[in-house]
């Protein structure tokens, strides 16, 4: 059995009433990214506190799935006549195949400094000479593959100590406050926003057999932290400053990712009021950065 996949452009304005005609048209499946996906001008787009949560791209490619043997030219008059102007239709074949294996093709072993690995639950191996942490790909954030996660587990490896109290903001889906666990701290809390986050930390840290506390953002957050680490997007820790700051101890130090180049400044320019900025790693156009809390 095959499908046949038609891939079409739309505007932020015209995204989600083209996905419901198309499958008022019989597609079977429809999903959206954005057409400038890593391209220079590739959007970062997440729900924003300050803000309200953008839902779409300025210029979305839509992948809408049909049978095998639809008829393009009438989907596309129909489409251009629903939306009153021309346009672009990419045409495949996908051809049927185990979607489960190919799915977890694409995931393999990540290794950190030769001494951290990230394994999925299908590959069955312990690999030797460093710290395993199992997890999946899912829906909360934070599979190991990004370069902020590789930023922020580096700096966990150089700056966790066993007796630290560490605070992961932002936990996603735990990677970080699980690898803090797994090279050695005595204590780690992840703080969350989103449910299923705070549910995917809970199954990841049962998997790989650590303590952790989890809790939502929601609640009143009593801690000290020696360390902290928070991966999440600009916009939220520039208004999360004041609050990070009165979780860590005088002198105790903070890690700060979800950051690209181009905000580094910006960044660094609202946390020197409580931190004394140390150190910026860098990875693919990302930035990690690390302060000291100040005494006052």
């Amino acid at each position: 059995m095959a499908w046949t996949n038609l891939i079409i452009q739309a505007s932020s304005n015209s995204v989600e009433k083209t996905i419901d005609y198309l499958m008022d048209l019989g597609a079977l499946s429809a999903s959206i990214q954005d057409k400038n996906l890593n391209q220079k001008d590739e959007e970062v787009i997440f729900g924003e506190p300050h803000n309200g949560p953008q839902q779409y791209w300025q210029e979305n490619s839509i992948s809408a799935l049909f049978e095998e043997n639809i008829e393009v030219d009438i989907i596309k008059n129909k489409l251009e006549h629903f939306l009153n102007k021309k346009i672009k239709v990419i045409i495949s074949r996908v051809e049927d195949q185990d979607w489960v294996k190919a799915s977890q093709d694409q995931f393999h072993p990540i290794c950190i400094r030769d001494k951290f690995w990230i394994i999925p639950t299908w590959y069955k191996r312990e690999l030797k000479n460093g710290i395993n942490l199992i997890l999946d790909p899912g829906l909360a954030f934070g599979t190991g593959s990004h370069p902020t996660t590789h930023l922020c587990i580096e700096w966990l490896i150089d700056h966790v100590k066993k007796n630290d109290r560490v605070l992961d903001y932002g936990c996603g889906s735990g990677i970080l406050a699980i690898a803090a666990k797994k090279i050695g701290c005595q204590s780690v809390l992840g703080i969350d926003i989103d449910p299923q986050a705070l549910t995917a930390s809970k199954d990841n840290a049962l998997l790989n057999n650590v303590t952790i506390q989890i809790a939502p953002s929601s609640k009143p957050i009593a801690i000290k932290a020696d360390l902290i680490v928070a991966n999440i997007l600009s916009s939220a820790l520039s208004v999360l400053a004041p609050a990070l700051a009165s979780y860590t101890k005088p002198k105790g130090i903070i890690a700060l990712s979800g950051i690209l180049e181009a905000q580094e400044n910006h960044i660094k320019e609202i946390y020197k009021e409580w931190f004394e900025i140390n150190k910026v790693t860098r990875k693919e156009g990302w930035v990690c950065i690390s302060g000291i809390r100040r005494n006052n």
